[in-house]
């Protein structure tokens, strides 16, 4: 139990003694309102230092090697009724259950305009998830090793190794990432802890698995997204809720956001099938006669706006997100010095109460 002590002088013939005092009515009331502001100012505090869980160790092997069932690399053969294909179509994802073994997890299903090999760009490219993902601080490789896949390694290709932050600014939580990628046969990637260093979750696994989409295999991509987690008992419910669920759809979010800036991108440039097959309509629209440098000279034109408009896009997602983050950080900083001169005020009412009951309580028993 925090016992608060009193900063103010006490009489020459006064004892303090805190057993000896009755609480009173004003004490009572205020104990709750302390322990409350006392544990939001611990926690609100420790943001200002930017303090991460020191639990984590590169050195050290974590404390088991899996608890969490592994994923296997493949197709996850979900079958999409009518009312999962609108929301697709809408630009949303979709979110089922996929059996595994006795129990079952979260899927997260998203369309993506982008080809394949643009989304494999975004979700390997684990050195700049700092800049990409939500709740990522830092993300960075520390080994690779290519494989030769045969048949009795299941066809794995290779082995990426990625040291990760994800929290918050007052919790920071760093693990040890290990991925399998499968891409040539499984269309897959799957993930566990690197078990040879001690990580800050106790458990994680995850799957994506990137496929042409049905509608449109050249240009347009159906993705699929799973994660099981194991949060040790220290981690607040709240961080525990986000990497369960929200961290789902993020992801999702995160890799469509990101691999369309960049389809535009290559688009813009005159990379894509997309822009060839336009430029053959307005071939086909052009008269007979139409000089072979005009059409040139507009296709030149229409590139250059289209790279204009995707990096003015680019550029104002990305000054949005600046100004969203600047927001934040000014409703954390003066909902902190709230809670601290709150605080501050409770514990000086409370040490002032307490001198002037224990003087009642003296002079009344002499």
């Amino acid at each position: 139990m925090l016992v608060a002590c009193s900063l103010l002088p006490s009489p020459s013939n006064y004892y303090y003694r805190p057993s000896s005092l009755l609480p009173n009515s004003l004490t009572i009331a205020m104990l709750p309102l302390l322990r409350f502001l006392l544990g939001i100012a611990l926690v609100s505090t420790s943001s200002v230092s930017n303090v991460a869980v020191e639990a984590s160790n590169f050195s050290k092997p974590h404390a088991h090697t899996g608890k969490v069932e592994p994923f296997t690399p493949g197709d996850p053969k979900i079958k999409l009724d009518g009312k999962a294909t609108s929301i697709l179509r809408a630009g949303k994802p979709y979110q089922t259950q996929v059996q595994t073994g006795d129990s079952g997890r979260g899927l997260v299903i998203q369309d993506v305009d982008a080809p394949t090999h643009v989304v494999w760009d975004r979700i390997l490219d684990f050195d700049n998830y700092g800049s990409m993902v939500p709740k990522c601080f830092e993300s960075k490789n520390y080994k690779i090793i290519d494989h030769k896949p045969t048949k009795a390694n299941n066809f794995l290709e290779k082995e990426i190794f990625t040291r990760m932050k994800v929290g918050f600014p007052m919790l920071k939580l760093e693990y040890f990432v290990r991925h399998f990628v499968y891409i040539q046969h499984h269309k897959a990637l799957t993930w566990t802890l690197d078990y040879s260093k001690e990580s800050d979750f106790d458990d994680s696994c995850g799957y994506w698995y990137i496929a042409p989409h049905p509608d449109n295999p050249e240009e347009k991509t159906r993705l699929y997204y799973s994660v099981g987690v194991s949060m040790f008992d220290w981690v607040p419910k709240f961080v525990v809720d986000f990497m369960s669920s929200k961290a789902l759809t993020d992801a999702t979010a995160w890799v469509k956001k990101f691999s369309e800036i960049e389809w535009a991108k290559e688009v813009a440039k005159g990379g894509s099938s997309r822009s060839s097959s336009a430029g053959a309509q307005v071939k086909n629209k052009a008269p007979l006669f139409a000089l072979p440098f005009l059409g040139n000279r507009k296709k030149k034109e229409e590139e250059e706006r289209l790279a204009r408009e995707a990096a003015e896009k680019a550029a104002m997602e990305a000054q949005a997100a600046l100004e969203e983050k600047k927001k934040l950080f000014i409703v954390r900083a003066g909902f902190r010095r709230y809670l601290l001169v709150s605080l501050v005020v409770v514990l000086a009412a409370y040490n002032i109460n307490t001198v002037i009951a224990g003087g009642f309580l003296k002079d009344k028993s002499a």
